[in-house]
């Protein structure tokens, strides 16, 4: 029992660590893909760039695992469309209408969406820490997007965000069932960004993007930056080293208390855009962040639910393989 207890507490240890380390690395993206929006490219193309480009450093481990497109169809299409093409188009067009930490908070009402998922759909309890931490993080993001003042935002630009907080929702369940039937973390990942690729060809149309840009300097807060670094910061750190980490960590953990914890990245985001982009925040919003935080703290704290309890739900309502 002591080792199963020190086996447990590793996992979960680990797990946060991870969760912890794709936050820190989707926190930066919106920080890097702004100013490239600004210096003339559509949101939607550089979506585009940042999967189309993941995909391409991926493609060997899409190769390794070229049998699980016939054993998980579903899941990969599924991944594809929300986890990667829906959560990025719409975060990327939010940001070009409102603050990068604006939209972010905004877009992390997933975990309670989340919550609400595991406990009315699949039947599955949860613990009070848990739903007591996405409380705390709601309550944050009301005071982020300041709802006592008419949401003082582009209403489009909200509207947006919070379609992301319901793709943000498929890339939490998709990847806590993703492991099942020998499905890969990372063959899932590098299937989902190839499926994203395609469906974002269609609409990101990048045959008439403006390929000079790339070839030039955009602006972050006065300064010039090599366009093609900020782009190689979004592919490799943003999105690829984002999404392992990111799966991962929640197959390590429940997919609300990851959920939570990647609240961090709504912190991070809103620290880097009021350093580098000069996106400043008032006081009740820099409270509001405080509170998320405080949200993901307590919810990591908490226990997952043990497997035997799970396994027992799932035998009364089994849920539809991915």
């Amino acid at each position: 029992m002591p080792v199963h207890t020190t086996d447990s507490s590793h996992r979960k240890g680990l797990g946060l660590s991870l969760a912890l380390a794709s936050a820190l690395a989707f926190g930066g993206s919106g920080v890097a893909a702004k100013p490239l929006i600004e210096a003339g490219l559509a949101p939607l193309q550089v979506v585009w760039l940042r999967v189309a480009g993941a995909a391409l450093v991926m493609l060997p481990l899409a190769v390794r695992h070229r049998d699980l497109p016939r054993r998980r169809p579903a899941l990969l299409a599924g991944f594809g469309l929300l986890a990667v093409a829906g959560v990025q188009a719409c975060y990327f067009a939010a940001i070009s209408r409102i603050p990068v930490g604006v939209a972010l908070l905004v877009e992390y009402l997933a975990p309670a969406l989340v919550l609400g998922w595991v406990r009315f759909v699949q039947r599955r309890p949860v613990t009070r820490a848990a739903a007591f931490g996405v409380v705390l993080a709601a309550g944050g993001l009301a005071c982020v997007v300041e709802v006592w003042s008419g949401l003082r935002f582009d209403a489009l630009g909200l509207v947006l965000a919070l379609a992301a907080a319901c793709c943000q929702v498929g890339y939490f369940v998709l990847a806590d069932h993703g492991g099942g039937e020998g499905a890969d973390p990372l063959g899932v990942i590098a299937y989902g960004l190839l499926v994203g690729a395609g469906l974002l060809t269609v609409v990101a149309r990048p045959w008439e993007l403006d390929w000079s840009v790339l070839g030039g300097s955009a602006r972050m807060n006065g300064a010039a930056v090599p366009a093609v670094v900020l782009l190689g910061w979004i592919v490799l750190v943003a999105t690829v080293v984002a999404y392992v980490t990111g799966v991962v960590s929640v197959r390590r953990l429940s997919p609300q208390v990851a959920g939570v914890v990647a609240c961090l990245e709504a912190v991070v985001a809103t620290v880097l855009a009021w350093v580098l982009l000069g996106e400043r925040l008032g006081a009740p919003q820099v409270a509001g962040g405080a509170v998320v935080l405080l949200g993901a703290f307590i919810a990591q704290s908490s226990t997952p639910v043990p497997e035997s309890v799970v396994s027992r739900s799932a035998a009364k309502e089994p849920v539809a393989s991915a």
